[in-house]
């Protein structure tokens, strides 16, 4: 199975794809983890939006034939992928269509001052699941580009409220 996490930036999406991993015995996918591996060691300050998507599309294409192996397997992959856009998630929904896997979407909805003062505090203690800094700026940015799943994609998976 898939299990798609989703929620707009400070939702908690990394510490409740590490809890359900430890719960299902399944593998997390984490884009801010590659994103810090992989590539922020070369981003240049003049990189902006266009250069992360497209190292986030290098790295779901991985994702996706990895997935083929887990699901051979019959081990569960976790997307932390954010998945703020419909488009977005709408393109893992079709791969597990097409392959006739299972796919569970995981909403986390929690308030915009309760992600911030997260996301604030992440960026101060530095713990478990900092990969990175989010300023403020970032964080706003975020608000306008995350789309809040449909009835329609949440009709069969869960909704964690705070």
């Amino acid at each position: 199975m898939i299990h798609l996490i989703v929620g707009n930036t400070g939702s908690g999406k990394t510490t409740y794809a590490n809890e359900l991993k430890r719960n299902i015995k399944g593998v997390v996918f984490s884009i801010d983890t590659w994103n810090n591996v992989l590539f922020l060691p070369d981003k240049k300050e003049t990189d902006g939006l266009h250069w992360f998507l497209e190292r986030i599309e290098r790295s779901e294409h991985m994702m996706l034939e990895l997935i083929h192996q887990l699901e051979s397997l019959k081990t569960d992959a976790i997307l932390d992928l954010g998945l703020s856009k419909f488009g977005h998630r709408e393109k893992f929904r079709k791969f597990a269509e097409m392959n006739n896997y299972k796919i569970k979407l995981h909403f986390l909805d929690v308030s915009k001052a309760t992600r911030l003062e997260r996301v604030m505090k992440r960026n101060t203690e530095k713990g478990d699941t900092f990969e990175f800094e989010v300023t403020k700026e970032n964080f706003d940015f975020m608000e306008t580009w995350f789309e809040r799943p449909s009835e329609d994609e949440l009709r069969d998976g869960f909704v964690i409220s705070e």
